[in-house]
């Protein structure tokens, strides 16, 4: 177990069975995530409290032993997986190395952090709503979102399985397809990258724009790589985050009202517990956050039908400090899961700030192709 002060870890794994005698990378896995011999937690008291131990490895873990990878243990995350800040009444909110005193993003909170204070060589955490990239762009690292579906479900606790997907958060670009490789084998970045990007200016409205000296990083980064994008326009993005989070609140409803129950209720902290309270949707609300799914998906194909990938902001603002509203902060994330496609975060410089997150998202699939260019503008950053 850890200690009481340290907030990154829920448990440390010691010389055994748990942590294996591979070779390979030395990784945190998410608390949602099943290692067999331990408990899952899913960052919560209601769910710890009657939790045995796995029988078995979730299908993840099962491929990454194969591939001789040394587990470190199990790392903190925001209750349920059900929230953006990192924050954790239970377990501690993990302090976010790169900007001190401020939220570390979640869900995948204490993956990040291990990330970032050199602990592990990668750390695997999900992404339903944006919680490998909000974390990761919080923390100043790299995080991958996969395509839905692309790797296995099986053995990690749901939010909403529509959009629930796992995907690894490195110290860099290499890390992450270091990661690719031991949980499906034979993963390169792609070689051809003949097409061009699309630079994606997003809506939010006045009360939840994007901060400009965060769009600006973006853009001057673009720019050092000497790639050539064009300015790309979609309509609805605000429109699709929306609907991405009245889906994801009715799934999650459906997965965890359960803890809502009288003898469990008091095991879940107040944010997480008032949110899952009101997360039930109605017929009609539900009917037309699909609708939007559909005419999004679309917009988003025949976009893709022009450029090879799409480059905004992965947040819109810098991580902000405990007890500050958390609005918008993960608007820029929602709409890429609401479509089911991959997505990439990596840190750029932000003058007089830390680093700041850009995204790259590409078409199902894309995975190869989003690492080989986020390898481009890294180098172009760091040159």
């Amino acid at each position: 177990m850890v200690s009481e002060k340290d907030t990154t870890w829920i448990e440390r794994f010691g010389p055994g069975p748990l942590r294996g005698d591979g070779a390979g990378s030395l990784i945190g896995v998410k608390d949602l995530i099943d290692v067999a011999g331990s408990v899952t937690t899913a960052g919560c008291r209601a769910v710890a409290e009657r939790a045995t131990p796995a029988s078995r490895d979730a299908a993840c873990i099962s491929a990454l032993r194969t591939a001789g990878v040394r587990l470190c243990g199990k790392t903190n995350l925001h209750e349920l997986a059900y929230g953006i800040s990192g924050v954790n009444p239970w377990y501690g909110t993990p302090e976010n190395p790169a900007d001190p005193g401020r939220v570390p993003g979640g869900s995948s909170s204490g993956s990040a952090a291990a990330v970032a204070r050199g602990e592990v060589d990668w750390a695997l955490g999900s992404d339903t709503g944006g919680s490998v990239r909000i974390p990761a762009a919080s923390c100043g690292v790299v995080g991958l979102k996969t395509t839905h579906g692309r790797l296995s479900l099986d053995g990690v606790w749901p939010l909403a399985p529509s959009f629930d997907t796992i995907g690894p958060i490195a110290p860099d670009v290499a890390g992450v397809v270091t990661a690719m490789s031991e949980l499906e084998g034979g993963f390169e970045p792609a070689t051809d990258l003949s097409f061009h990007l699309g630079r994606l200016r997003v809506e939010l409205g006045a009360r939840l724009g994007i901060d400009p000296a965060i769009e600006a990083a973006v853009d001057d980064a673009l720019l050092k790589t000497g790639i050539v994008f064009e300015e790309a326009l979609l309509a609805g993005w605000k429109q699709a985050w929306v609907a991405q989070q009245t889906l994801l609140s009715d799934e999650a409803f459906a997965a965890d009202a359960f803890l809502l129950e009288q003898d469990r209720v008091a095991g879940l902290g107040e944010p997480v517990r008032g949110r899952l309270a009101s997360s039930k949707q109605d017929a009609a609300s539900l009917d037309a956050a699909r609708r939007v799914q559909r005419s999004f998906s679309q917009s988003l194909e025949e976009l893709f039908s022009r450029f090879g990938a799409l480059v905004l902001p992965t947040l819109p603002r810098r991580p902000f400090f405990e007890g500050e509203s958390s609005s918008g902060y993960g608007a820029l994330c929602s709409p890429v899961n609401l479509a089911g496609l991959p997505a990439i975060t990596l840190p750029v410089p932000c003058p007089g700030r830390p680093p700041t997150g850009l995204q790259l998202v590409a078409p199902a699939g894309g995975e190869e192709r989003l690492v080989a260019l986020a390898v481009l503008v890294e180098q172009a950053v760091s040159s």
